[in-house]
């Protein structure tokens, strides 16, 4: 049987803003980490952590082509990828978003050129769709955005010593100068149309996108939360995703996770976590 890697990602620290500055996503990537050893059986040598300075747009970008290019050899037959960090937004390039506004995700390494963010620096949204897609269709994926996705302001402002920060930068003044049309965003594949009725089934190939899944911190118009809990800093999606994980011991399917997390959330923090995946991976634990 093919084997599984994990990259767990979380940036406090921002070489070039340091008004940027988080409290708990160095702690997100290492529970995450944790997680999958103590209840989903990972071994160290399979999950890379990469924190702070470590996490730079090269760094990540490397690591996860690294996990394709295995993925595509067929090493590999599981991927996990968790990001906690700022979100953003860039000027569309490609062409396929109304807003002409794209998501982004802010590395260590964030930078502007010319009162825009700098490609080199930053990670589209776009980039991520491009990769993945390229996984062989039996390939699982498991991805984890702990960031903020909209434009709709700091919502989560910190007005007290440990009240919630939101995790969103807003984008350079000079970012949207040059309009586009369209853009595609971050959003799974879709498997292709189901066969016809009579058809034969069980000669019907395997979908390329069909076992991508996707957990994010918040609906897209909404942020993410940096919060504290117990003494210590966690997103708020990640710390309600571990505890409803360790609490069921993962007895739970995807679906029954997200449900818990939202019922937990719903009185102290203005997101919403939302799961995108197949029918059949949303009714399953998350396990390999």
């Amino acid at each position: 049987m093919a084997g599984k890697k994990a990259l767990f990602v979380g940036i406090n620290k921002f070489a070039n803003y340091p008004q940027f500055t988080l409290n708990g996503c160095v702690n997100d990537a290492k529970d995450m980490a944790a997680l999958y050893k103590d209840l989903l059986g990972f071994k160290t040598t399979e999950m890379s952590v990469l924190t702070d300075a470590q996490a730079t747009k090269a760094n990540i970008m490397a690591q996860l082509n690294a996990m394709v290019a295995d993925a595509k050899a067929g090493k590999l037959s599981y991927l996990v990828f968790s990001l906690s960090s700022h979100g953003t937004q860039m000027n569309d390039t490609s062409g396929d978003e109304p807003d002409g506004m794209d998501e982004a995700f802010v590395p260590h390494d964030i930078a502007e050129k010319a009162g825009a963010w700098d490609p080199e620096h930053i990670i589209c949204d776009d980039e991520l769709h491009d990769l993945f897609v390229q996984l062989p269709a039996g390939v699982l994926l498991e991805v984890y955005l702990d960031t903020c996705h909209s434009g709709s302001g700091l919502r989560g402002a910190e007005f007290g010593l440990h009240a919630p920060r939101a995790r969103y930068v807003a984008p350079p003044a000079h970012e949207f100068d040059k309009k586009t049309a369209r853009m595609r965003g971050f959003t799974l594949d879709r498997p292709a149309p189901a066969a016809k009725k009579g058809a034969d089934k069980g000669t019907q190939p395997a979908v390329a996108g069909a076992n991508h899944i996707l957990w994010t911190g918040c609906k897209a118009n909404q942020t993410s939360a940096d919060a504290y809990f117990n003494g210590r800093y966690n997103g708020a999606f990640t710390y309600y995703l571990i505890k409803v994980m360790r609490d069921t011991q993962n007895k739970l399917s995807r679906k029954e996770v997200i449900g818990k997390m939202r019922a937990l959330m719903k009185s102290g923090f203005a997101q919403t976590p939302q799961l995108e995946g197949n029918a059949t991976n949303r009714t399953q634990a998350v396990i390999y």
